[in-house]
């Protein structure tokens, strides 16, 4: 509704102060000539909004003007109180003081919301933990999240995966949660990187300001970050012929296989023919020899050999006892 997205343009404008037509457009998802008419309706309505022309022009409201909006719809409401991770909010230190925000606001609702916000904490309740969940050691936590919020550098000890350990003098942009995982994304020697947080051994919050790239998001970085990981995986690719008894653990049966597609229907037998993605041989062996005779591979056909070949080990093995 019209209505609420010209609320929705005055909360934008007072929050961020300067805004483009295109990034309001953007924003509420309109064109940028709705975006005009709707700054033509607010002028209208005395709101003392104006385009400011030229490089880092926009539009602002003058005189710092201000107004209470606190309408919120039922959806909203439901939304803000929706449960969060209490383990991340531990992490950062704002158990107590979002348990304080959210009384607050409780308290400022009207009655008639107020059943329906305590509910939804009652009927949605949201893990963002997967079943396989190491807590890991963050000592270095409380320094790096100062240095976020003093925009510091900081100078890290770390260790990466393969057991090297590397100093570094890096500019902390921000901290990223991947389910219960804390990264520190960081400005280093002008390219942007991340570190798991649990493998820095040790963190000096250093007197010089952080460097800050102008045109940094975070939210962007990351996700940019991700595609361009899952992208340059290694990839070892397999068919499998599968008996039916066994395909619903196919999902289950191992962590780093992956499901591409299902090439064709069960044949006569109900066996199908199944697209399978590993990141190594290694991996691929491991996971068929799990399913015994009700798994064939089909190709590559050296893979077939080196199961046959393990097979005949693990009889060898226990033969031998």
């Amino acid at each position: 509704m019209r209505a609420d997205r010209l609320l929705s343009l005055l909360m934008l404008l007072q929050v961020h102060s300067r805004l483009t037509t295109r990034e309001l457009a953007e924003r509420l998802e309109v064109s940028e000539r709705t975006i005009h008419r709707d700054m033509d309706a607010l002028s209208s309505a005395g709101v003392p909004v104006v385009a400011e022309r030229g490089k880092g022009g926009g539009w602002v409201l003058l005189e710092q003007y201000q107004t209470t909006l606190t309408g919120l719809n039922l959806a909203e409401i439901q939304a803000l109180f929706l449960p969060k991770s209490a383990h991340l909010l531990a992490d950062l230190g704002w158990s107590k003081a979002f348990e304080a925000a959210l009384l607050k606001l409780l308290v400022a609702l009207p009655a008639a919301n107020r059943q329906q916000a305590e509910m939804v904490s009652q009927r949605i309740h949201v893990d963002p933990t997967g079943w396989q969940h190491w807590d890991e050691e963050m000592a270095a936590f409380p320094v790096l999240q100062a240095a976020i919020w003093q925009e510091r550098q900081v100078f890290l000890s770390y260790v990466r995966g393969n057991g090297t350990r590397v100093e570094r003098l890096v500019n902390p942009l921000g901290l990223v949660a991947k389910g219960s995982i804390w990264y520190l994304v960081s400005l280093v020697e002008e390219e942007v990187r991340s570190y798991r947080i649990s493998r820095v051994q040790n963190a000096v919050l250093m007197d010089s300001h952080c460097v800050r790239p102008v045109e940094f998001n975070l939210a962007d970085y990351w996700q940019r970050s991700m595609v361009e990981f899952k992208a340059n995986l290694p990839y070892y690719g397999v068919t499998v012929r599968v008996a039916p008894e066994a395909m619903p653990w196919l999902r289950y049966a191992g962590y780093f296989a992956r499901i591409e597609q299902m090439i064709d229907a069960p044949d006569a037998d109900g066996w199908v023919l199944v697209s399978l993605r590993f990141d190594v041989e290694k991996a691929a062996c491991a996971y068929v020899l799990g399913f015994g005779a009700q798994m064939e591979v089909i190709e590559p056909l050296e893979l077939r050999d080196r199961i046959l070949q393990a097979a005949k080990e693990t009889i060898a093995l226990y033969t031998g006892r």
